[in-house]
């Protein structure tokens, strides 16, 4: 974990090196089977090479130096894991019938599974603090601000309810794009052509491959069409947005001269290296930052997307990995950073209301008439019901 990425240790196990290693086991070992499956290999031979699989130590330095070499970490990973194995029948079975962007595509798809999954997790958190936001403060009066300007009386129940609504549509962004996981199955150059040579149906083997890791076929390899990476990188860059949305929404509203809300307090955290007396909003700053290096990272996967050629592209795949990687590293901690933040989120109704009377006559100045800014709220508390609803009704992937 670097010293620049604060708070990327709630991501440790997930996108790492040892997971990514972790991964491609997963798929090597999960590939006999499913040639045994479409009968290309024999059910006694194919537990023996998962067993020997699964039981390789792993030596991290010698894939990262081999990496280097062959351009990819699946290379060395195969000859150690050839190496390991005494008998040179079952040695040479390992992998066959492959190549090394089916195994890194698809250890990389189930990486995103994992990450989706705590980040869909997070997001079901996050949800019910402001639901519970949102219906205790639906007719708490506060000042709307347009374009850093007062505009006219909102509430901070409707603030919340705003922040969910973005909430549940990233969270229905991520089941949607958990659905759809698809394997990487074609072989040198996207035709299953070895798999075929054994007599073999390869459809057969590449759905088996799929049901084997919990994956979908998705009816032919994608060597380079690149949609399910992108879409993955769009489920993790809108999750970034919509934090982000409530982070800089809370350092705004949580600076001195505002002060109508605060992060929770917890020991030792906000402090400053000079001032004394700071209390600052950590964790709003940390998931803004991540909002703020999301889009590019996505937009990486994209450039890459666009620049695949022949039958496997040289470079544009290679430029996929540390940008989605390091786009499931944010995601994730920005998303549990989220959760904290909106379940210890501190409101001060009486700050609020207190500064919306203060500033009555502006706020109401469309109206055009004084009055108490709780006359003026408009549809605020049947839009609040509207998104609380919609929690309700989608309550079960939420629990």
């Amino acid at each position: 974990m670097s010293l620049l990425s604060p708070g990327a240790h709630r991501a440790a196990g997930l996108a790492d090196d040892a997971a990514l290693v972790a991964a491609m086991l997963a798929v090597e070992a999960a590939w006999p089977h499913a040639l045994a499956a479409a009968g290309a290999l024999d059910a006694a031979d194919a537990a023996a090479l998962d067993r020997a699989v699964r039981g390789w130590p792993v030596d991290l330095d010698r894939l990262r130096t081999g990496a280097e070499d062959a351009g990819n970490p699946v290379v060395p990973l195969v000859g150690a894991l050839r190496d390991a194995v005494p008998d040179d029948r079952l040695a040479r079975m390992i992998h066959r019938g492959l190549t090394s962007q089916d195994v890194l595509d698809t250890a990389l798809v189930l990486i995103a599974r994992n990450t989706l999954n705590r980040v869909r997790d997070d997001l079901g958190h996050t949800a019910r603090a402001l639901a519970a936001l949102a219906g205790r403060h639906r007719g708490t009066v506060m000042a709307g601000r347009t374009l850093t300007q007062y505009a006219v009386p909102v509430t901070f129940g409707l603030k919340a309810a705003q922040w969910l609504s973005g909430v549940l549509d990233a969270h229905d962004d991520v089941e949607h794009a958990l659905r759809g996981l698809p394997v990487q199955c074609g072989g040198a150059a996207g035709t299953l052509a070895l798999v075929a040579e054994t007599g073999a149906d390869p459809v057969a083997a590449a759905r088996a491959f799929a049901d084997r890791l919990g994956l979908v076929w998705p009816g032919l390899p994608w060597h380079t069409t690149r949609t399910p990476v992108t879409r993955i990188g769009a489920a993790l860059a809108g999750v970034c947005a919509t934090t982000g949305v409530i982070a800089s929404d809370v350092a705004v509203l949580s600076r001195p001269e505002i002060a109508e809300v605060r992060e929770g307090a917890v020991a030792g955290r906000g402090g400053s290296s000079t001032m004394p007396h700071k209390r600052n909003p950590v964790l709003a700053v940390l998931v803004r930052g991540a909002a703020l290096q999301a889009p590019q990272l996505e937009a990486q996967l994209r450039l890459a997307a666009g620049l695949t050629l022949d039958e496997r592209p040289d470079g544009a795949w290679h430029s996929e990995w540390p940008a989605l990687r390091r786009l499931l590293e944010l995601t994730v901690t920005a998303a549990s950073q989220t959760a904290e933040l909106t379940a210890g989120l501190e409101v001060d109704a009486r700050t609020m209301t207190a500064r919306a009377r203060a500033a009555s006559g502006l706020l109401l100045a469309e109206r055009g008439t004084p009055g108490d800014p709780a006359g003026y709220l408009g549809a605020s508390g049947a839009f609040v019901d509207t998104v609380l609803a919609r929690f309700r009704t989608a309550g079960a992937d939420h629990d």
